[in-house]
């Protein structure tokens, strides 16, 4: 029986790291406020400076594994997490000018860092339990993100948002750390040898599998939907005199259900067809948009963060295990840094795609939202559901895969 017992203890202890190192990464919660504040920026500037750290988060997840295929995951994990520590250390004592090149640098590198720790849960945990291993991996870092918010606002309080930045740093430098102590350092050489020989190209491979394609797709157009969430969603509450302390409030719904619900859910929908549950989850979230339209009150609001909190529980671990499942050996690393980097699209496209559809026609934007989700998920219920395309999907990775490896160095 698959269960959470056959998840690695090397998952195990990564997870653990990956709880610190979430529950001290305030960066991202408050760069705008610090920048505005303490750095006196503009909205306009800081703005600017937010969405460049952004497009560096998105390239790093887009790119991590590509590194790791070549060099190993572990090595381009450790290497990445101690550059990000190093810049986040330095960024508050360097001219603003500076922070143009070296925020996106030091975001970048934690983008890699989320490729590297997908990849290396996909070489470790045996097909069959990678749900159950990337349901542990996020657990983990949504109970750090879930302790780390309001621990970031009492040190801005106590001493200053520079703080932030210098705890962060540590944080991953310790982190850094604690991996290469925890994780295997065996496969290194067989990493090595694999660079002469790495096999079909990922574009050629991704090919030979159409669902995947398909899948990447669909959660590409999920993930600007989703992320609405925290662009156009509290701006819209706002607007119909919802303060900020309800919003929060909601978002902590999201975090709660997640932390308590995750985790079984995965272990009891483990047997499955994975596109089926992704399918489902993406027309959860259209329906949790569609709720917006009836008007905005704190009843709809939750209403709308329920359904949204139950579609991402259904949508996001299955589809990185599945992604994971269907990839070849030797393009582990590559197939998960796309489907990390198309994942967290929406961190740079949903801002401006959604700001600019609501100040021109604020009522389409609910009702397109829950649309596009919901078609995304009709089109993945139906290819969950055609027994030809799961066969295409499942002969590739028997047919041009090498065998399984354990994690590399």
């Amino acid at each position: 029986m698959k269960t959470v017992r056959d998840v690695p203890r090397t998952v195990w202890l990564l997870a653990f790291g990956l709880f610190f190192n979430a529950a001290v990464a305030f960066t991202f919660i408050y760069l705008f406020v610090y920048l505005t504040g303490e750095r006196g920026l503009p909205v306009t500037r800081a703005g600017v400076l937010s969405g460049i750290g952004g497009i560096g988060i998105v390239a790093g997840n887009f790119t991590g594994g590509w590194y790791g295929d070549c060099w190993g995951h572990r090595r381009v994990l450790l290497t990445a997490a101690a550059f990000s520590g190093a810049g986040l250390i330095a960024l508050p004592v360097l001219p603003t000018a500076a922070l143009y090149a070296v925020l996106p640098l030091c975001q970048y590198a934690s983008g890699v860092v989320r490729a590297a720790n997908s990849a290396l849960v996909a070489v470790s945990v045996p097909e069959g339990s990678r749900r159950q291993g990337f349901a542990v991996m996020r657990l983990a870092s949504n109970a750090g993100f879930t302790v780390g918010a309001p621990l970031g606002a009492l040190v801005a309080a106590s001493l200053s948002y520079t703080w932030l930045f210098v705890i962060d740093g540590i944080g991953s430098l310790l982190f850094a750390a604690y991996a290469a102590r925890v994780l295997p350092a065996h496969g290194a050489q067989r990493a090595k040898g694999a660079r002469g020989h790495q096999g079909p190209g990922v574009w050629r491979e991704l090919k030979a599998r159409p669902t995947v394609l398909l899948l990447l797709v669909t959660i590409f157009c999920a993930d600007i939907v989703y992320r609405q969430l925290f662009s156009t969603v509290p701006v819209f509450l706002g607007d119909h005199g919802i303060s900020t302390a309800v919003y929060g409030w909601v978002i902590a719904i999201n975090g709660g259900l997640i932390l308590c619900l995750e985790l079984p859910a995965t272990i009891a929908l483990r047997k499955r067809a994975p596109l089926a549950v992704v399918g489902s989850g993406l027309v959860l979230v259209g329906l949790g948009y569609a709720a917006l339209i009836l008007g905005a009150s704190v009843a709809v609001a939750v209403a709308m963060m329920v359904l949204l909190t139950a579609g991402e529980i259904l949508y996001k671990t299955p589809a990185t295990a599945y992604v994971a499942d269907q990839a070849p050996a030797h393009a582990q690393g590559r197939f998960q840094s796309l489907y990390a980097g198309v994942s967290v699209s929406g961190v740079v496209l949903a801002p401006p795609l959604g700001g600019a559809l609501y100040a021109a026609a604020p009522g389409a934007l609910w009702p397109l939202s829950a649309a596009l989700a919901g078609v995304a998920g009709a089109i993945l219920l139906v290819a969950g559901r055609s027994p030809a395309r799961q066969a295409a999907s499942a002969r590739p990775a028997v047919e041009t895969g090498s065998p399984r490896q354990p994690a590399s160095g």
